[in-house]
C-alpha cells in the first residue's frame, strides 16, 4: 500500500514511464552482496550475476541465506542492496588518500571505500547516532578494515574541526526513503510530505558541512535513497547556487539514468549530470547520486596530528614471535592499544569508537590480542582450520570449547578464513570468540 500522495507525484513526473515504474513493485526485489577483497574467498555458491557497477558486487541467487554462513561472521562479504553500491563507486576513493564518509552507518559504503583504498591512507567514518555508530564500528571490525577512524559526532562539529582536510567525501544523506518502499515496510509507514521537506532542510545543512571539509580539487558524492526531487535535484541546485566554488562533475556511468532538471524550479547548471537509479530500469532499488568537484587544486590542509607512541614491548614481542606484517606507532585508550593509521588527526574532544586497527589489551604487562586483529590477519603460525560447514565451526561460533593440538594463542579459521581467537593447552582450545557475537 504505497502512499497516495507519493503515487500521484510519481505519476505526474514520470508520465509514460509510470506504469513500468509501478509494475516494478510487483516484482521480487533484487538482493546482493559485495565480496571483501581482503579475504580473497572468490565467488561464492550463493552468488549469481555480477552487479555491473561494482566489480566485487553480486546478485544473490534465490532462496539463499548468506547471513547465516560462517563466512559472514568472518567478514568475507557484506550484504548490500545493489543500488547502494553505486555512490562509493562514483566517489572512486584511492589508496593513500584521506577520505570521509560523513553519514556512514551501518557501514556498507564505508567498507566499500575501504576496499578501494586497500588499507592505505586514512578513512574517517562518522555517524551522529550512538547506537548506529556502534553498529558501524562493528562492521568495520568484521571486514578487517585497518585504516579507519570511527567517530560519533555532529557534521557541523567536524566541519569546524577539519576545514579542507579531505581529498574525497561521501554524503549518503538521511532521507525520506522512498527508494526503500519495496524493501522496508517502515519506509512506507514513516513517509509523509512533511518528512520530505524536513529531510531536504537537514540534507542542505549536512551538505554545507561536508563542503567546508573538502580541499580544492577534491570530489564529493551526495546520495539518497529517495525519488523526491526536493531532496535530489532540488537539493543539489540549492547547493550549487549557494556554493559557486563547486560544480557537478561529468562522470561516465552508463548503467544509470541522468537527473531530471525539468522536475524542479530554477535548476542549477550541471544538474543534468546527476544520476537516478530507477527500479524499473535496473536491478536495484531507487537511488540518486551527484558527483561534485570543488574548483581549484590545492593540497589538503593538515591539522594537528594525534600524538602516538611506540608499540608496547609485549605487543612488539607478540608481533615478532608470530612474524606478523605489522609496523607503526600506537595510540592507547586505557589498556586498549590501536595501530594508528597515517595522518591520524588529533583526537582530543572527539567521540572516538575506533582509531585504526585494534591490536588488543595490555594487562599487567601481558598482551591479549583483540578480535579485530584476528579478522585483519591473513595468516598466523598457530591455526586451527576446520571446514566452514563443520560441527567445530558451529561450536566455535556458539562459544564452545574445541579440541586441537595447537598451544597458546591460536587463530580459528573457517576453511582458510580467520574467525577469531582461541587459546590452546593440552589439546583443548579455550574459546575467545566475543560473547556479544556468539550465536544463541
Amino acid at each position: 500500500m504505497l502512499p497516495a500522495a507519493f503515487l500521484e507525484r510519481m505519476k505526474r513526473l514520470l508520465g509514460e514511464e509510470y506504469d513500468a515504474f509501478l509494475a516494478s513493485y510487483d516484482k521480487p526485489r533484487n538482493t546482493g552482496l559485495r565480496l571483501n577483497p581482503r579475504k580473497g574467498a572468490g565467488k561464492l555458491p550463493f552468488c549469481g550475476e555480477r552487479v555491473p557497477w561494482e566489480p566485487n558486487g553480486y546478485y544473490l541467487l534465490p532462496d539463499v541465506r548468506p547471513g547465516l554462513h560462517p563466512y559472514h561472521d568472518a567478514g568475507v562479504y557484506y550484504l548490500q542492496e545493489p543500488s547502494a553500491m553505486a555512490p562509493a563507486r562514483l566517489l572512486d576513493a584511492q589508496p593513500g588518500e584521506v577520505v570521509l564518509d560523513l553519514c556512514a552507518a551501518p557501514g556498507g559504503k564505508t567498507t566499500q571505500l575501504a576496499a578501494s583504498m586497500d588499507g592505505r591512507g586514512l578513512l574517517v567514518c562518522n555517524e551522529i547516532h550512538p547506537k548506529r555508530a556502534r553498529i558501524l564500528s562493528s562492521n568495520i571490525e568484521r571486514l578487517g578494515v585497518t585504516n579507519a577512524l570511527v567517530l560519533n559526532e555532529h557534521p557541523a562539529k567536524l566541519a569546524e574541526r577539519f576545514p579542507r582536510c579531505f581529498d574525497r567525501i561521501l554524503v549518503d544523506a538521511p532521507c525520506s526513503g522512498e527508494g526503500m518502499f519495496r524493501k522496508e515496510d517502515a519506509a512506507v509507514t514513516d513517509w509523509s510530505e512533511e518528512t520530505v521537506a524536513m529531510c531536504a532542510d537537514r540534507q542542505s545543512e549536512i551538505l554545507s558541512s561536508a563542503a567546508a571539509m573538502l580541499r580544492p580539487g577534491g570530489r564529493l558524492v551526495y546520495s539518497t535513497c529517495t525519488f523526491a526531487p526536493e531532496e535530489n535535484e532540488g537539493g543539489i541546485s540549492r547547493f550549487l547556487h549557494s556554493h559557486p566554488e563547486f560544480f557537478a562533475e561529468e562522470v561516465d556511468a552508463p548503467w544509470f539514468d541522468r537527473g531530471r532538471p525539468e522536475w524542479i524550479d530554477d535548476p542549477a547548471e550541471g544538474v543534468e549530470r546527476t544520476f537516478r537509479l530507477f527500479p524499473h530500469k535496473l536491478r536495484g532499488e531507487g537511488h540518486f547520486a551527484a558527483v561534485l568537484r570543488r574548483r581549484g587544486e590545492e593540497e589538503r590542509t593538515v591539522g594537528a596530528l594525534q600524538k602516538t607512541e611506540p608499540l608496547p614491548a609485549c605487543v612488539r614481542d607478540f608481533i615478532a614471535e608470530n612474524r606478523l606484517p605489522i609496523a607503526g606507532n600506537a595510540v592507547s585508550f586505557g589498556e586498549t592499544v590501536y595501530l594508528a593509521p597515517d595522518d591520524l588527526p588529533e583526537l582530543r574532544g572527539l567521540r572516538v569508537l575506533r582509531a585504526g586497527l585494534e591490536l588488543g589489551e595490555v594487562r599487567k604487562g601481558r598482551f591479549v590480542p583483540a578480535h579485530a586483529l584476528a579478522l585483519a590477519l591473513a595468516d598466523f603460525p598457530a591455526k586451527a582450520v576446520f571446514p566452514a560447514g563443520s560441527a567445530e565451526i558451529d561450536a566455535y561460533l556458539h562459544g564452545q570449547t574445541l579440541f586441537a593440538p595447537q598451544s597458546g594463542w591460536t587463530l580459528v579459521c573457517a576453511d582458510g578464513v580467520p574467525l577469531g581467537w582461541a587459546k590452546g593447552a593440552d589439546g583443548i582450545l579455550k574459546n575467545h570468540y566475543p560473547k556479544g557475537l556468539r550465536r544463541l
